[in-house]
């Protein structure tokens, strides 16, 4: 796709939080898009963003001096932001979901097009949740979401960090012909998902904790919506296929890993065959030459002890999803080891690759 003629003016709500931050620092000097203001809650608003985050800016990349200036504004004055900016990017963080949908949807009736990190809308009918290289074409609901609901904007939702590592590799499979019955999957997930400041160190040292609220339930389901199809105007979740999931925090800064057995309903491919479906896979992001898009979405790495989170997370700055350990499952077929950057691919990374479609798909 061309560069555009001129930056799309865009917000970051929720912008204090660390999927904010990591928001802030990647749209820094963004191609299509243009920061014009950040939002953040009641408490915080009226105060210059660099003093509301002073020390507990997270991302590696440093503060960018412009934005250090803005003054932060209520996030839930959606009139204010909408006058400012044409999409938004949603890090808030509610604990009453039936509050942040109407958050979200208060700026989507307001004209304002919303992409989501939050989970209030990962389960509403008309609303696609979106990993551009699986289901790219979810997108095409937004047309009937927008009259359905008399919205002029619209809102579109990117799943829960953790299926990340692990969904994409299995898809490439099932579009190369190979189809999945079964999957195992145990998470190894790093603290940075857990937010700021997150857990805390005297749990997370020198330790694994085998339990993180709601997070199996999401992994088990949401690639059901997501490899689904949109039925009758809404989106039918995929059926013939069964994950079961345990998730665990380890400490380890970012990155989230991901150990998968999987069994497939008819014949299973070799090893070799698999490995060239890896790398060889390409979809709508890698067509369109979507500016957050990776090159190489699925990345092999042959050294048995590959992939680890410190080496391997930043391939592709931390869009590519690296796996490794192909082998042969006594129970299942096979199994492998994937791994994505969780607050780059699975959270502001993976949202903003999600605008950037819908800019493709002349949906902003």
């Amino acid at each position: 796709m061309e560069q555009l003629k001129q930056k799309i003016p865009v917000a970051v709500l929720g912008a204090t939080g660390m999927v904010g931050q990591q928001y802030v620092a990647l749209l820094a000097d963004h191609p299509w898009f243009e920061i014009s203001l950040v939002a953040a809650s009641a408490r915080s608003a009226g105060l210059r963003y660099g003093e509301a985050i002073s020390s507990r800016w997270y991302p590696e990349a440093p503060l960018p001096d412009r934005i250090k200036n803005y003054t932060l504004i209520d996030a839930l004055d959606s009139a204010a932001v909408a006058r400012k900016a044409k999409l938004v990017f949603s890090a808030l963080e509610l604990s009453d979901k039936d509050e942040l949908r109407k958050v979200e949807n208060a700026y989507a009736r307001a004209g304002v097009a919303v992409v989501s990190n939050a989970s209030a809308h990962r389960d509403t009918e008309d609303v696609p949740m979106i990993i551009p290289e699986i289901n790219h074409h979810h997108a095409d609901i937004i047309p009937l979401q927008r009259q359905r609901r008399e919205w002029s904007g619209c809102i579109a939702v990117k799943p829960n960090c953790s299926l990340q590592s692990y969904l994409t590799p299995l898809f490439a499979l099932m579009q190369a012909g190979y189809e999945i019955s079964d999957v195992v999957v145990t998470t190894l997930q790093a603290v940075s998902g857990a937010g700021y400041p997150g857990v805390p160190s005297l749990d997370i040292i020198d330790n694994v904790i085998p339990f993180i609220n709601g997070e199996e339930e999401k992994t088990e389901q949401e690639p059901l919506k997501i490899l689904g199809e949109i039925q009758d105007g809404r989106f039918t979740p995929r059926s013939g296929i069964r994950i079961s999931a345990h998730c665990n925090r380890v400490p380890v800064r970012d990155g989230h890993s991901a150990c998968v057995s999987v069994r497939f309903a008819h014949a299973k491919p070799k090893f070799d065959r698999v490995i060239e479906v890896w790398n060889n896979f390409r979809s709508a992001p890698q067509e369109l030459r979507l500016p957050s898009a990776p090159t190489q979405p699925i990345i092999y790495l042959d050294d048995e002890a590959r992939p680890q989170p410190k080496k391997d997370r930043m391939r592709h700055n931390g869009m590519a999803i690296t796996v490794g350990r192909l082998r042969a499952c006594p129970v299942f077929d096979i199994k492998f080891v994937g791994l994505s950057h969780n607050t780059i691919r699975g959270a502001a990374g993976g949202g903003i690759l999600n605008a950037e479609l819908l800019v493709a798909k002349n949906l902003v």
